[in-house]
């Protein structure tokens, strides 16, 4: 099978892998993109196994896709660990709950905020805005809470929310928001730094890390996924795409 960006393979003992590395979209206009759609064929294609490693390394994106993919991997049979190649922010560190195992490099980040959107309209439309965002943000809460249990109040959870808060692997180890911390990784180069800005309290190390000169052997094997282009993205461009 081809690689992608976002990719699915089946590896060996009935493992599964499968790579978000990108943003998660409604519309899958590139290659590196993930939608709700694209990845439930990932998964039926993968098949019965017993395992499934989810490697992410994401800005986020849209919330009702992730909530698709996170409910996806929640209801799998297989036991899912999640590892955190980079950074998993904004909806992407809601997909990692759904794992039974989360792991996170030492240089690894995650990026907890509210639910956001553009929206226009009369003071009655806004209101409305407003109120869908509330209750998309308690869905969110539950996510999270449902992972940390004990380590984390609902209190603690809403401040950081508010805050946007960048986590290292430690603090999210400290909030139960992952399960073991393992050895720093060279981070790959996948998210381009303009995705990021549309954040607001961004960390300088974490943009200069995305940066990083493309001579790693983890940066080779991105130039060989982008390079490698599936049929099957391309065929679903311009589609209209949901679960």
């Amino acid at each position: 099978m081809k690689k992608s960006i976002f990719e699915f393979k089946n590896a060996a003992n009935d493992i599964g892998d499968v790579y978000i590395y990108g943003d998660i979209v409604s519309y899958q206009w590139d290659e590196s993109d993930t939608t709700a759609q694209s990845f439930r064929d990932g998964l039926q294609g993968l098949g019965e196994v017993k395992t499934l490693n989810v490697y992410i390394n994401s800005p986020g994106g849209s919330v009702f896709q992730g909530q698709a993919i996170h409910t996806m991997l929640q209801r799998h049979k297989a036991h899912v660990n999640v590892h955190v190649d980079g950074v998993a922010a904004s909806i992407a560190s809601v997909i990692a709950m759904a794992a039974d195992t989360i792991y996170m490099p030492k240089n690894a980040m995650m990026m907890i905020h509210n639910p956001w959107t553009y929206a226009s309209g009369n003071a009655k439309d806004l209101r409305k805005v407003a109120d869908d965002l509330d209750q998309i943000a308690q869905s969110i809460i539950e996510a999270y809470l449902t992972k940390t249990g004990e380590k984390m109040s609902r209190e603690q959870l809403v401040d950081l929310l508010d805050a946007e808060t960048w986590l290292t692997a430690q603090e999210c180890y400290d909030y139960g928001l992952c399960d073991q911390i393992v050895e720093s990784v060279e981070i790959a180069a996948s998210i381009n730094t303009e995705q990021l800005s549309r954040y607001k309290n961004v960390p300088k190390t974490l943009i200069s890390a995305m940066k990083q000169p493309q001579n790693s052997p983890m940066s080779q094997l991105q130039r060989e996924i982008m390079i490698a282009e599936s049929k099957e993205n391309i065929e679903k461009i311009n589609r209209v795409l949901g679960v």
